[in-house]
């Protein structure tokens, strides 16, 4: 397949469904819907003292229920795929996982992809969820999902976590085919699961070409042990940066939001950049990430460790055309669907203003480098 960026639409309030036409034009391989309880942001500095983006939402946690909104998105489109960016299967059951995908396929008339991950745990912990073994939890969730949308009649089931006893999902698929399963995974067993499942696939974090390249290579191993097709798993990415030119840098590296993106990077991943990760050497990333419960001194002490160079040591950053270059070296290391997401925006209302923009450039930059890349 030939390489094409997929657009990202945010889930959270206010909702502009206005886009969705503009998304529908052909430019775009996929819609990403994120589905969150609450945002990566830390309660502590979203406030007017900290970023003005605060004047103009009062909480960055005003999630949408990304299903819900795949479906409304399903029935404003018409050509272009939607795909949830990722579902996490400790909140929802593997038979409401399973009618709701094929319910949203038969709206988008066989363009849904269920995209699933294994969750974090600011989205199940706080509410009460067994955020226990969360891999063995994901793997039977995929199962039961597969189980249902193939058999005919009724069925049991008896798994570590999920039970059936003579249940049926008679709802046939669109067309006679199941929605694709996109799978976001990184950690080895996530890799082995994606490649025995996943007809695509993201990395929670790949912060180069050559981690980007083995995670791959691990996943398509993986694919040929269970008999399938490794080159027909499709190979996507989420890539943060921040674009700007240089006096822009300055300013958004200066922002507390963009700093806090410090907290998404593990410590060991920090580490072998020469860095000491401001949050402690047992940082994990987003998996730590509890935005409630991080109190302010320990965000404000972390800011204040977070230098712009570590930033700079971990994402693309500079213009769009720079920052295209970066993404074309995780193009020849088999990324074929791109994600460029600019964290500038989150310096404040004047920077998220411009950057759709810079990503249409980096966009435009990146097709142009890639030519007939297939």
């Amino acid at each position: 397949m030939k390489v094409q960026p997929a657009a990202f639409f945010r889930t959270t309030l206010p909702l502009d469904l206005s886009r969705l036409p503009d998304l529908d034009s052909g430019r775009y391989h996929s819609i990403w819907l994120p589905d969150h309880m609450v945002s990566f942001w830390p309660d502590a500095i979203w406030t007017p003292e900290f970023t003005d983006l605060a004047t103009a939402s009062p909480s960055p946690h005003r999630h949408l229920d990304g299903m819900a909104v795949a479906a409304a998105a399903a029935v404003l489109t018409n050509k272009v795929p939607i795909a949830t960016s990722v579902v996490d299967t400790v909140r929802r059951h593997p038979s409401l996982l399973a009618q709701s995908a094929l319910t949203i396929d038969h709206l988008a008339k066989g363009r849904f992809i269920l995209g699933l991950g294994s969750g974090e745990t600011e989205n199940t912990v706080p509410y009460g969820f067994d955020f226990s073994k969360p891999v063995g939890r994901f793997e039977e969730s995929l199962q039961v999902i597969r189980l249902l949308w193939k058999s005919e009649g009724p069925v049991d089931f008896e798994g570590q976590f999920y039970q059936l006893h003579h249940a049926r999902l008679d709802t046939e698929p669109y067309q006679g085919k199941f929605p694709r399963i996109w799978i976001g995974a990184s950690g080895p067993r996530m890799l082995d699961i994606a490649g025995r499942y996943a007809d695509g696939w993201w990395p929670a974090g790949a912060w180069t070409p050559e981690d980007y390249a083995a995670k791959l290579q691990s996943l398509r191993l993986s694919a040929e042990k269970a008999g399938r097709d490794p080159l027909a798993i499709v190979p996507a990415y989420i890539q943060i940066c921040l674009l700007g030119d240089d006096g822009e840098l300055e300013k958004i590296l200066q922002a507390p939001l963009v700093r806090s993106l410090i907290m998404q990077f593990p410590a060991d991943a920090l580490k072998q950049r020469g860095f000491a990760h401001p949050l402690g050497e047992n940082w994990r990333g987003y998996q730590d990430i509890t935005p409630g419960a991080l109190p302010r001194e320990r965000i404000v002490d972390m800011l204040g460790k977070t230098r712009p160079e570590m930033l700079l040591a971990m994402v693309p950053h500079g213009s769009p055309k720079k920052v295209a270059q970066t993404v074309k070296g995780f193009v020849d290391a088999g990324l074929r669907v791109p994600k460029i997401l600019d964290y500038g925006g989150m310096a404040g209302l004047a920077h998220a203003a411009s950057s759709a923009q810079k990503v249409r450039e980096a966009e435009d930059e990146l097709l142009r480098l890639c030519g007939d890349i297939a």
